[in-house]
This record gives C-alpha cells, sequence and structure tokens, in this order.
C-alpha cells in the first residue's frame, strides 16, 4: 500500500501549492476518487470550493468542466443534445458538460428537480442517456457538487434518493488566520493556481508509464485488496442498523450507506499506508458518510438535536465487539 500512499501524498502535497490550510479536505476528496464516488461541498461562498475541484483536475491531468446551476437550466445542458446537421442529414450528438473527469455543479440545489435528476445516473452508473442511446462518461469521473448552507431563498433542496448518491458530504471551514494572510501573500501577483501542473511520477513507481489518470484507475482496482475482518464489517452493519432504530431519527441509514462507509474506509486506510481497515477509520468517516443520509425526525428538531449529535451517540454506544455486543 506504499505506493497508494506515495501517489497520494504527491497529488495532496501539489494542491496545496494553491489551497492553503485544508489537508483534511483534500485528503477525504482523495478518498472519494478511490472509491469511486461523489462529493458534495456544503459552505459559504468563498472558501475555495471550485479552487479545489480546479486544482485536483489539474494536479491529475484530467478534464474540468464547471456547471453554474440555475432554476432555467435544462437537463440537455447537462448532458448534451443531438443537432440536426443539414450537411449529412443526420442528426450528431455535442456532448454536455458531464463528460469529463471532475464537473463542479456549482450551487446544485439552484437547479430544478428535473435538471437535478440528469445527474442520478451519471452519478451512479457512470453513464447517461440520450434520444435513447446510453453513452458511457469518461473514467474516473467525479461530480463535486456545492451548495451554500445559509440561503435557501429561490433553491430545490436535494430529494434523499439523489443526497445517497454522494459518497460525502464536507464542509470546507473557513481558513485559519495565519493560513488566511498565506493565501493573502501567494495572490499578491498571480492565481498560483495559474502555475499549477499535472503531478509526475518516477519512472520506478511507474513502470508502466501511466499518466495521472491512469494511475487512479489502478489504485482503485488495488482499493479492494484493502483487508476488512468480519468483525469490522459487522461493525459497519450495526452502526447502520442502529440509525434504523434510532429514536431521533425519522430515516436511517440504507445499505448503500454501509457500502459507502466500507469502501471509503478501506480508501482511508490504503491512503494512510495500512493494507488493512481499523476500527478508526470508520469511526473517523461516520459524521462525513452519514450525515446527509439520515432525517431527525421533527420532535427532536425542536428539542436542538443535530445529526452530528445523534450520529455521535450512534457511534459511542454501538459496540464493536460481538462479545460486547452480546
Amino acid at each position: 500500500m506504499q505506493q497508494i500512499q506515495d501517489y497520494i501524498s504527491r497529488v495532496i502535497q501539489n494542491v496545496e501549492r494553491v489551497i492553503v490550510g485544508k489537508r483534511e479536505v483534500i485528503e477525504l476528496l482523495m478518498v472519494a476518487l478511490l472509491s469511486e464516488g461523489h462529493v458534495l461541498l456544503e459552505d459559504v461562498p468563498g472558501t475555495g470550493k471550485t479552487m479545489l475541484a480546479r486544482c485536483m483536475a489539474t494536479s491529475l491531468g484530467g478534464s474540468f468542466k464547471r456547471l453554474q446551476c440555475t432554476p432555467d437550466l435544462l437537463p440537455n445542458d447537462v448532458t448534451g443534445v443531438s443537432i440536426f446537421n443539414q450537411q449529412n442529414s443526420q442528426f450528431e450528438f455535442r456532448p454536455g458538460p458531464i463528460f469529463v473527469n471532475i464537473l463542479l455543479a456549482d450551487e446544485i440545489n439552484r437547479a430544478t428537480p428535473r435538471t437535478q435528476s440528469a445527474l442520478l445516473e451519471a452519478m451512479q452508473e457512470q453513464q447517461v442517456t440520450v434520444d435513447g442511446l446510453t453513452r458511457p462518461l469518461p473514467r474516473p469521473f467525479l461530480v463535486m457538487a456545492t451548495q451554500n448552507p445559509i440561503e435557501y431563498e429561490g433553491t430545490f433542496p436535494l430529494p434523499e434518493a439523489q443526497l445517497d448518491r454522494f459518497l460525502l458530504r464536507l464542509p470546507v471551514g473557513y481558513p485559519t488566520q495565519k493560513d488566511e494572510q498565506t493565501i493573502l501573500v501567494n495572490l499578491q501577483r498571480e492565481h498560483p493556481i495559474l502555475n499549477l501542473r499535472p503531478v509526475e511520477f518516477d519512472p520506478a513507481d511507474n513502470p508502466q508509464g501511466l499518466d495521472g489518470l491512469g494511475l487512479l484507475l489502478e489504485m482503485q482496482k488495488k482499493i479492494w485488496d484493502i483487508h476488512v475482518d468480519d468483525s469490522l464489517q459487522q461493525y459497519i452493519v450495526r452502526l447502520i442498523s442502529a440509525t434504523r432504530s434510532h429514536p431521533d431519527l425519522a430515516l436511517g441509514g440504507s445499505p448503500r450507506a454501509s457500502l459507502a462507509l466500507f469502501r471509503a474506509s478501506q480508501a482511508l486506510a490504503a491512503i494512510r499506508s495500512r493494507d488493512h481497515v481499523i476500527p478508526d477509520d470508520i469511526k473517523y468517516l461516520v459524521p462525513y458518510i452519514l450525515t446527509h443520509r439520515i432525517i431527525l425526525r421533527p420532535e427532536a428538531e425542536l428539542r436542538g438535536r443535530a445529526a452530528a449529535a445523534v450520529l455521535a451517540d450512534v457511534t459511542s454506544n454501538t459496540p464493536l465487539d460481538l462479545e460486547e455486543h452480546g
């Protein structure tokens, strides 16, 4: 697993040339990439969400497009459209912005539900169907969607089915005062992203001569080899099951949540240079994977309960050992 750890470290260091003081967020974004998942970035404007997506695409040598979601955005504006060519009397498909390695869906909750649903097939099956024809998307494929948690006027909240497609929900957060001063210095003459280049890899670590995207695809396959002990598999299932029976929750995690926690814990273990998952990997990922997959009961909200507090309660009260459980 040292190869995966070295690969991820080089990508993270390259992104940090532009994104200052957000190593944890960048690491979690790499967890999503290795897990073939998608990320919902939820924070106030100006915290670097768009820049983070651009830096990640540049570092990997992949393609990047930004989709500004608005109420008048149509599904064909996302997936593409067939246009009649009068010269050859045939319809030609013009791919939409979704045919890319990293798609930033900015302010996704400002798009109508019909347009939001255009992303469902792409996020789950890495393909889109237009005019009855199914077309595969480039690989790797990552959707990074953003939404502003403090402004809801004129928005269309994402339905649970769409939220469940996101592997992680991440807050970016404000930088520390020291990091913010560093940002000011870095931006004095020109933006550092203008000089950002794809990560180059030592031929000794890359005998196949793959580019950054090819290496990432190889790493995604290797993640499945990370060992998850039977007791930890049972622990994941008990955690998700506990959310379904918690008195403060109207909706708990689905089986997709169990798979997300399993897969992401494998990726996190590999990033931390281990060939096996430990309990701390699972506990660390619980808030990022489950917060957007549960719904609080109205009476719990009236008591001031928050999703994060409920998940902390679930984690602390779910035993790890079967003997302890029994």
